[in-house]
């Protein structure tokens, strides 16, 4: 029997969801959506005061990647997209499985563990792990960089050290005394999950972090956590505390979504980054549905604070199958929402085979600057066939992302009026970069079927 999380986690994209602005009847009187109410700072603002930015190796290597293909993907990164701000390399899942193959996953792994139950890298696929080094080797490489580094960690305690009764680091407990072994990945099979109300629950995942931080990690994303959100918050807690007691700021980045809108405020207590959706793959109908998901988190984001519409499936994906079957102009539409939404910026292509016109998208620097420093970012109104966002730029002009999510080409535009501002404005494309001159009365576009456009306006 195999897993496989990419057929387990794939959303029903394409169903009916409903957003928590409604649909406007006309630009005439469409309101401003914007929170409702204004949150206190998030715990972790001074972790995350950005969306991260960077790459993760998912979408390109599965769970496969070995020591020698993350240097010189990272190798690449620090040329090609550190530059422009793109400063996380994540190793994602099962790094600590010596049989690691493709997108599904062995149904009785035999992972790589150190005395007290913890996953290690394995060392056939990361050779400077061996006596005892874990990360380390590869971390103070991928720092030597300028980068930061991550790792994908699973919740819970690995089903194999349960098995072998492993002791706990720092008590005189053993894994089968704090595993709940009637919680399991329902996509994954390499782990239970840690019962919280037991002693020893807290000191074990105390130790995981420990450990992650004795190795240089500066990231973690943590899957199996965010659903059911509910039945997962007393190991979601238990997490925040262990980074918090492990001596190395860390980001916390929950997974997979759909995080429970209901939940915001408890989730970014505990965390920097959450997903907002099942894993996200280059289908149109995901793309659109990640919309009204980022819509309906609108009252939660900022510093520290970063719903998460997860990588951006760019470029060379799948093992090397296959480019993105995202055409051009839905690739725009994708960095033009992930930008005004704020989004996290993390590029899953392989970077061993990034083509021009990829690296030209994820590289512009006045689209990047709409992620990293707006604010008041929310949808100003939604219509048949077309979506507007907007966001404040520093100094006080406007952001305006217009969608057309259509199927034949159009325009698409919006009142000036309805961005508070005059009846002149001058505007510069941002895309393009370049000057559009000025405009009277609205700001307007023809775009191409699921495209869109990104533009800074400035009244007069």
């Amino acid at each position: 029997m195999e897993f496989s999380r990419r057929t387990a986690l794939l959303a029903a994209a394409s169903a009916p969801l409903v957003g928590l602005a409604g649909k406007a009847a006309s630009q005439a009187g469409a309101p401003t959506i914007a929170p409702s109410v204004a949150l206190e700072p998030a715990p972790g603002a001074a972790l995350a005061p950005r969306p991260p930015m960077g790459w993760n190796s998912w979408n390109s290597f599965a769970g496969t990647i070995t020591e020698a293909q993350a240097l010189e993907t990272a190798a690449i990164m620090r040329e090609k997209l550190l530059p422009f701000g793109y400063d996380v390399f994540t190793v994602d899942i099962q790094w600590y499985e010596p049989e690691a193959s493709s997108y599904t996953y062995n149904a009785n792994p035999v992972p790589a563990l150190d005395a007290h139950g913890r996953v290690i890298p394995a060392p056939n696929r990361f050779p400077s792990s061996k006596g005892g080094k874990g990360f380390a080797p590869l971390a103070a490489k991928v720092h030597a960089m300028g980068m930061k580094f991550g790792i994908h960690v699973m919740r819970g305690i690995p089903r194999h050290a349960v098995k072998l009764n492993l002791p706990v680091l720092g008590t005189k407990l053993r894994a089968q005394d704090i595993a709940d072994t009637s919680s399991v990945c329902s996509w994954n099979p390499d782990m239970y999950g840690v019962d919280m109300s037991k002693p020893g629950a807290q000191e074990y995942y105390d130790s995981v972090f420990k450990l992650y931080a004795s190795w240089g990690v500066d990231f973690v994303k943590m899957d199996d956590m965010s659903r059911p959100y509910d039945a997962h918050a007393p190991e979601i807690e238990a997490a925040a505390k262990a980074i918090a007691r492990c001596g190395r700021p860390m980001v916390l980045s929950l997974s997979p979504g759909e995080t429970p809108v209901l939940r915001g405020a408890h989730v970014r207590q505990h965390a920097q980054m959450w997903r907002i959706s099942d894993d996200f793959w280059d289908e149109w109908a995901q793309l659109y549905a990640q919309f009204t998901r980022l819509e309906n988190w609108t009252p939660f984001r900022g510093p520290g604070s970063w719903p998460d519409a997860d990588m951006l499936p760019l470029g060379r994906l799948a093992l090397g199958d296959r480019d993105t079957r995202f055409t051009p102009d839905e690739q725009r539409t994708l960095m033009t929402l992930w930008s005004i939404a704020r989004s996290p910026l993390i590029m899953g292509g392989d970077l061993r085979h990034l083509d021009a016109p990829t690296l030209a998208l994820l590289t512009k620097r006045e689209v990047l600057a709409v992620n990293q420093s707006s604010t008041d970012n929310a949808p100003l109104f939604l219509d048949d066939g077309t979506k507007v966002w907007t966001a404040r730029a520093e100094g006080g002009d406007r952001y305006v992302a217009l969608f057309n999510v259509s199927d034949k080409e159009r325009e698409v535009s919006v009142a000036l009026s309805l961005l508070g501002l005059g009846g002149r404005a001058s505007v510069r494309d941002l895309w393009e970069g370049k000057e559009l001159g000025q405009v009277e009365g609205r700001v307007s576009a023809r775009l191409a079927s699921h495209g869109a456009g990104l533009f800074r306006v400035k009244g007069i």
